[in-house]
């Protein structure tokens, strides 16, 4: 079957939907693309699939994909500003075609759904046929696929420019779209979707090998800290971890290729020369020559552990060189751990101790306990800084110098847990690494094992844990041999454990085991020093010369908020605004998202509907007027007892009672700090 009869235009087709001219290599992947269609057994008349995966499903994939969202969702904001008002969406999809977040412009939302283009739709080749997203990830290029080009005639009237995303490994990891009506294509489209992928790529690069080298490069110095810089990552010694697509390309290798590479085969250099080079200052460029001739301005880089730890933190080994496993300071003479911690100000306890009295209190009690052989249990609601915690302790520890390995025990499926904690031999079990893998405690050997979320440790694995703790020794999956360790552990959870251990889902010797010494972490609404706590995220998240303030009508609105995801939150809610700020700005209202706002307008207006609300709810189930219940309480206490009334009927479940009270999850956030513990009981 000819080319010709596969880029055609159907009979059928809507005759406005007109096709784009086709340079040879564009026509023969659609011709490709056609060709796997049929093979799928898509139907070009086939009506469009509505039917939704489970809440479970997608709840699933939407973890799996964590990493990538959190990372796109801004570029995505920024992407959509600039197409707004073209009768248009933009997509962000799995590596599997499925759709994970959209934007898009209401007079084109209506037509989205007719086609099923809305999230959790799979919209690869296999069930949709030729189409930009399915055909970008199978082909792992960008591509427009317009009107008549799509495969089955439900999606003719679409124009859709796609680029495959790439994490920092290399791999697809998702896909970034911009879908609209095919009477608004333009040209210039696609382009703009590449330079936003490889922003979202760029973005999971600096956020990825804290514990590495990373060195950014281009021929031309002013084209340094742009979203054309090469980044490469290489380990204290030399050997080459990752490439973004811009360093690739500089250098003249593809990822696979780089792979056999070294720093110094690389750019004819050994390491030690360069942390030598740049010695003096880190953000004065210097020249280097690559292996292919081409001389490159460069700086290096090295990122903090957490997103708004200390630079100065970062660990070596014992005898002062630079560690694979740890993050090495190429920029100076790193000092022994010992001198570190006689600094108060290179101390990562004292950077958390921002003015909160609860914050200042746990952090006293940790350094009492400090090298002490003591487990820590980090309590504390999701996105209060367990994480930032732990590192902490290990920062501030003799073991400095020697792994942090953290592992959640919430993210990773059930079925692997036990291979991920433990390790496992070759040929363990199917779908193992071909050499085995030593596990994450064996890889803390020396240093701190931290885990996180304990409480969703499957209960078959806590026995195993418990062994490991008390007698030292790891078992791997198929080994006939144990391995010895050393680890000091400090786990977090945001679930009760005690409830857990009177329901007979976590052991209890396990829990004794851990609990050397529990500290609670308060919830940012319930933390005095908010504002600082504000200053100090915004300057980790400004690049290097970037000053961004935030307006005093900001500050308000943020220290009025909730903050029901905590610390986490308010990083990927600045973040975001940091992105749309110019760089010597100021952080206004119009810079924070919609939805943000949208809740704080309902969060204000919201203590009138309560007391109405809640006054209703209360006197229905009393059989009382609504003047009885004026006569025969205040109105603060109606409304507080009715709230309480709600929680205690779901359970604690703010949302829930929030709904069933027809009010904002806000206010009953800031109204139930008010109400006494005997009434929730």
């Amino acid at each position: 079957m000819s080319t010709e009869s596969f880029t055609r235009v159907p009979a059928q087709q809507n005759a406005s939907a007109a096709p784009i001219p086709l340079d040879g290599h564009v026509a023969e992947v659609l011709d490709k693309a056609n060709r796997r269609s049929q093979t799928y057994g898509v139907a070009v008349h086939d009506e469009p699939d509505y039917s939704s995966p489970s809440r479970g499903h997608m709840s699933s994939v939407m973890d799996e994909n964590r990493f990538l969202f959190q990372h796109a969702a801004p570029i995505m904001e920024t992407l959509y500003g600039q197409i707004a008002n073209t009768h248009s969406m933009v997509l962000l999809t799995s590596a599997q075609g499925m759709v994970l977040h959209s934007l898009g412009d209401n007079d084109f939302l209506e037509k989205a759904n007719q086609v099923a283009l809305v999230p959790g739709m799979d919209w690869s080749e296999k069930t949709k046929g030729t189409n930009a997203i399915g055909t970008a990830l199978s082909e792992e290029e960008a591509i427009t696929v317009h009107g008549s080009q799509h495969y089955m005639s439900a999606n003719q009237s679409l124009t859709c420019s796609c680029s495959p995303i790439f994490d920092p490994h290399g791999q697809v990891i998702g896909a970034l779209d911009v879908t609209g009506d095919h009477r608004s294509y333009h040209q210039h489209t696609l382009a703009l979707v590449r330079m936003s992928a490889q922003l979202i790529e760029n973005h999971m690069f600096a956020d990825s090998f804290p514990k590495a080298v990373r060195l950014h490069f281009h021929s031309r110095p002013e084209f340094l800290g742009t979203l054309v810089e090469g980044i490469a990552v290489f380990s204290p010694d030399g050997r080459f971890i990752s490439a973004n697509r811009s360093a690739q390309f500089q250098l003249g290798l593809s990822y696979h290729a780089l792979k056999a590479h070294t720093f110094s085969s690389l750019f004819n250099l050994p390491m030690s020369a360069l942390f030598e080079l740049f010695s003096g200052s880190a953000s004065t460029p210097r020249q280097l020559g690559m292996h292919n001739g081409v001389s490159v301005w460069c700086r290096t880089e090295i990122k903090p552990a957490g997103p708004w730890a200390p630079p100065s933190l970062a660990p070596v080994q014992r005898d002062g060189s630079a560690s694979p496993t740890s993050a090495p300071q190429p920029l100076r003479t790193a000092a022994p751990a010992a001198e570190s911690r006689c600094k108060p100000h290179l101390s990562s306890l004292q950077y958390l101790d921002t003015g909160d009295a609860q914050i200042s209190s746990v952090i006293q009690k940790l350094r009492r306990i400090v090298d002490r052989d003591i487990p820590v249990m980090i309590l504390g609601e999701t996105g209060t800084g367990k994480d930032l915690l732990a590192q902490a302790i290990h920062n501030d520890s003799a073991r400095a110098r020697q792994p942090f390995v953290a592992v959640n025990c919430a993210s990773i499926p059930e079925s692997l847990i036990e291979a991920e904690l433990f390790g496992y031999e070759e040929g363990a079990f199917t779908g193992a690494r071909k050499k085995g893998s030593v596990g994450k405690i064996v890889q803390a050997h020396g240093g701190t094992l931290f885990l996180d979320e304990i409480g969703d440790m499957p209960k078959h694995l806590q026995a195993r844990l418990l062994r490991v703790l008390q007698e030292r020794k790891v078992s791997p999956l198929g080994a006939s041999k144990e391995i010895e360790v050393d680890v000091t552990v400090i786990c977090a959870t945001h679930k009760n454990i005690k409830d857990m251990i009177a329901r007979g889902d976590f052991r209890e010797d396990l829990y004794y085991r851990l609990n050397g010494l529990v500290v609670r972490l308060p919830a940012l609404r319930e933390r005095t020093d908010f504002e600082v706590v504000v200053k100090k995220v915004l300057k980790s998240l400004c690049d290097s010369g970037q000053q961004i303030d935030i307006s005093p009508e900001v500050m308000t609105l943020l220290s009025s908020y909730h903050w029901p995801g905590n610390l986490r939150q308010l990083h990927n809610l600045l973040r975001t605004a940091v992105v749309m700020v110019d760089e010597h700005g100021s952080i206004d209202a119009d810079h924070l998202p919609d939805d943000f706002l949208e809740e704080l307008r309902i969060g204000d207006a919201a203590p009138i509907a309560i007391e109405a609300s809640v006054i209703h709810t209360a006197t229905t189930a009393n059989g009382k007027s609504d003047d009885d219940a004026n006569d025969s309480a205040r109105l603060q206490d109606v409304t507080l007892n009715a709230m309480a009334q709600m929680l205690r009927t779901h359970k604690g479940n703010v949302s829930a009672a929030a709904k069933a009270l027809g009010v904002s999850r806000n206010t009953i956030y800031r109204k139930k700090n008010l109400l006494p513990p005997d009434l929730l009981n």
